[in-house]
């Protein structure tokens, strides 16, 4: 399996020739650093939630549009997918496949943010070997525990550095790809990338300093 970030929480997914996308949001494309193009052979397309950071629609519109994806998310935000025109899978908590994807969503809480009501949400499990669990650093039972790696929101108005750690150090997982930065300039990100991979390598997890748009690894 190959996971890329397209800045923020955007990753592409690829495994055997078959493209699955987490939330394409707004922060992807706000500086035009990533192109709708680059998704043209995308086959499905994963939203975890409806904030706006997850889900800008006219971009959704765009990458179905060149490449035929298909939608999967939950009933909040088909809402507002059909208000748009847009058709799509409900998802429900449990397991399913996308093409070769072996998935488990879970119904998971949003983190605590100012003054507006939380999102309904789902975490998912990736071929049991990634945890992507959105924005929830919610307690996770024993068969998420440990996987080859974690996706992990490491800035957000939600939280601070200490939480992000300690459900990482939690979770133990292999390996850390950080997300929800992509609000962040590149020496500030670089410095914060920096006290994570010290902080990580004591305990024996691989840290990926994704920095660039488009970075990838393969597990």
């Amino acid at each position: 399996m190959k996971i890329s970030k397209y800045i923020h929480s955007c990753l592409l997914l690829e495994k055997d020739g078959f493209q699955l996308l987490f939330d394409p949001g707004k922060f992807t494309f706000a500086e035009d650093l990533v192109k709708v193009e680059q998704f043209i052979k995308v086959n499905a397309v994963i939203i975890t939630h409806s904030h706006p950071d997850h889900l800008d629609v006219e971009q959704l519109k765009a990458i179905v549009k060149l490449s035929g994806a298909k939608i999967y998310t939950n009933k909040e935000v088909a809402k507002e997918l059909k208000e748009s025109g847009l058709s799509y899978n409900l998802v429900e908590a449990g397991l399913f496949d996308i093409g070769p994807f072996a998935l488990q969503a879970i119904n998971v809480k949003h983190e605590n943010i100012l003054d507006s009501p939380l999102p309904d949400m789902q975490a998912y499990l990736i071929d049991g070997r990634v945890l992507n669990p959105a924005d929830s650093f919610g307690t996770y039972d024993d068969e998420f525990q440990q996987p080859e790696l974690l996706i992990l929101p490491v800035m957000a108005p939600f939280t601070t550095e200490i939480a992000v750690a300690e459900f990482a150090d939690h979770i133990k997982p292999k390996a850390v790809l950080p997300v929800h930065d992509g609000y962040a300039k590149e020496f500030f990100l670089k410095q914060r990338y920096e006290t994570y991979s010290k902080h990580f390598e004591k305990r024996g997890i691989v840290f990926h300093q994704a920095m660039q748009p488009g970075f990838s690894i393969s597990i």
